[in-house]
């Protein structure tokens, strides 16, 4: 490793100011802090002093994520091994497949390890995808502004994926990051200016342009003629019957986005962000007692018309993207509320209208994308107003 860090450090002179490369000087730096820590030290006051920057707050983001990943992986292929299997396929339509075929794996949803690879299959190359193109724009534009590649991206690359059908086309990936790293992050200054979580913007972006790959029935299983509903779909049909238990739910043996099913591996991620202090438990507790404040208000209330009146909380837990979105877009440190009133404020707002949207509107079950996205932009409003409020405080003081 030493002779790698002497090896870059010889190149430095290249990359400073008045060298031939210059212009790529963010490149290198990104490249040299990424593999080794800086060697740089503050020997004059004053300064602050702490173990927690930017880069080691994203990579505590990116391990609380892996369990997520994992479940990504193994629930991805196990859905489309199942699928396959209830059609009675034999050989499957997708290049994925084949290749599984050709290692001799099988398409046995019983077998952890062919469920494992399939699944790889799937999200592997929409996470290369993605951090091809958001990774271009983000050199791009530090380039252009002569500033510091951020580690923000790190997290956002590994957040779009998991948040995406296993059988989205990689143009849409593309024009999807690349619309959340442009106009949801870099048009407001980059890292800690952006108002939206970038890989919910993104997202965003993809539901409203192109619904039919993103949303549907046929888009969350990999196996080409299955339609098959989300939990939160069959409840929302009056014409359907729950086909999955609350058990499935809470692993996240189900079909849905490929990382957000599993509510087991959000917790295990949660534990981990509150532990390290990174994510806020202010939140993610707000958002859970908004959520059980405002469906068990419409399970008193009531409806014959419409069944989603009567889904309860602890299915509210366990559906669609609650338990991810509370835990890793909620807690996002630059779009969410940052005084300590406010993310109270800010959470139970998001529970509230998470389930607003799934109740009220069940032609478009889940809401919390639209539910964090519209709080982002409130969330400055909410800081101001307790902002103030403390300088009254502190002025009423300073008179008496």
């Amino acid at each position: 490793m030493q002779f790698l860090k002497n090896l870059i450090h010889k190149q430095e002179k290249h990359f400073i100011k008045g060298g031939k490369l210059e212009k790529f000087f963010p490149l290198y730096e990104m490249t040299d802090t990424f593999l080794f820590t800086s060697g740089k030290v503050t020997s004059s006051a004053s300064h602050v002093r702490d173990v927690l920057d930017l880069k080691r707050m994203m990579m505590t983001v990116v391990i609380a994520l892996i369990p997520a990943v994992l479940m990504a992986l193994f629930n991805t292929g196990y859905q489309a091994n199942l699928g396959m299997k209830q059609m009675g396929l034999s050989e499957s339509s997708h290049w994925q497949g084949q290749v599984v075929e050709w290692l001799g794996l099988g398409h046995d949803p019983s077998s952890i390890l062919a469920n494992m690879v399939l699944g790889a299959l799937y999200f592997l190359p929409v996470y290369i995808v993605t951090i091809a193109a958001g990774g271009f724009w983000e050199v791009l534009f530090a380039i252009v502004r002569k500033h510091e590649i951020n580690e923000g991206f790190l997290v956002t690359s590994l957040l779009f994926p998991l948040i995406l059908p296993p059988n989205i086309p990689y143009w849409q990936v593309v024009l999807g990051i690349s619309f959340g790293v442009v106009i949801g992050k870099e048009v407001f200054g980059g890292v800690g200016m952006n108002i939206l979580n970038p890989a919910l913007t993104a997202r965003a972006f993809l539901f409203f342009a192109y619904p039919a790959e993103i949303s549907g029935d046929k888009v969350w299983v990999a196996v080409d003629g299955l339609s098959q509903a989300t939990p939160l779909a069959q409840f929302a049909d009056t014409q359907m019957t729950m086909s999955f238990s609350w058990w499935d739910s809470f692993i996240g043996l189900i079909p849905g986005s490929m990382g957000e099913t599993s509510t087991l591996a959000c917790i295990i991620g949660a534990v981990i962000l509150i532990a390290t202090k990174v994510g806020s438990w202010k939140i993610m507790l707000s958002v859970v007692i908004g959520m059980l404040g405002m469906s068990l208000g419409l399970n008193a209330i009531g409806s014959t018309a419409n069944p989603m009146f009567a889904v309860g909380p602890e299915w509210h837990l366990v559906l669609g993207g609650f338990a991810f979105g509370t835990v890793f877009m909620a807690t996002d440190p630059v779009s969410a509320a940052m005084t300590e009133q406010g993310k109270y404020i800010y959470g139970l707002l998001i529970g509230i209208l998470v389930v607003l949207v799934r109740v009220v509107n069940p032609a478009f079950p889940e809401g919390m994308m639209l539910a964090i996205l519209f709080m982002n932009v409130f969330a400055p409003i909410i800081d101001r107003y307790f902002i103030n409020l403390n300088i009254k405080r502190r002025l009423a003081r300073h008179v008496a």
